[in-house]
């Protein structure tokens, strides 16, 4: 494994919170600011699995020699029949924010009392070079939504979603904690395990 690592995102959050995690493993972690001009690919797929590939596949054609790592992660709320998914960070619109897009899904859910509030986060990774995919990683928490916002960290749908076993959201846990129990960590944790086999 090189010693270089590109993200096919341009969340700057996500960006952060992957070298929070994995930045003891590589020298460099870039994502695709280092790459101007590049268009991010439509992502078609019904599942974060296929959306992660497609992401992947297509970073991998502007940096062919790079190892890729992709992202597609969301949430799904069992009230909503698994809504908002793979549309999680276009919710509440093509252009919206993440604060739209939690003001939305606390509107729709101000009649469900939080028994029924039950949610989880999934993410899928998919580690791609020279347009194949070589390995694919997921992550699943569970939890349930909060009635409202709470805390001031993380970023998405963070300051409303509470893992299980936890009455704070990821909004207030430490970044520390909230990495050992999310989604993505969950992910990343398996990447970590599959780049120390990689290198022996």
């Amino acid at each position: 494994m090189p010693e270089t690592l590109l993200i096919a995102t341009h969340n700057a959050h996500k960006t952060a919170e992957m070298r929070e995690i994995l930045g003891d493993l590589f020298s460099e972690i870039l994502d695709l600011s280092s790459l101007p001009g590049q268009t991010p690919p439509e992502e078609t797929g019904t599942t974060f699995t296929e959306n992660a590939v497609i992401k992947a596949l297509a970073a991998s054609q502007f940096r062919p020699t790079s190892f890729i790592l992709a992202d597609d992660s969301g949430l799904e709320v069992d009230a909503l029949s698994g809504a908002p998914g793979v549309y999680s960070a276009r919710y509440a619109g093509l252009s919206a924010t993440d604060a739209d897009n939690r003001t939305k899904l606390l509107q729709e859910l101000a009649d469900t009392l939080i028994p029924a509030r039950t949610a989880r986060f999934r993410c899928s990774l998919a580690l791609a070079r020279s347009g194949m995919v070589l390995a694919q990683f997921d992550g699943t928490v569970e939890g349930h939504i909060a009635n409202e916002m709470r805390g001031e960290g993380g970023f998405g749908y963070d300051p409303i979603f509470c893992p299980e076993g936890y009455v704070e959201s990821f909004g207030e846990l430490p970044g520390s904690v909230k990495h050992t129990l999310s989604h993505r960590g969950r992910a990343l944790a398996m990447f970590r395990d599959w780049v120390g086999r990689a290198r022996g």
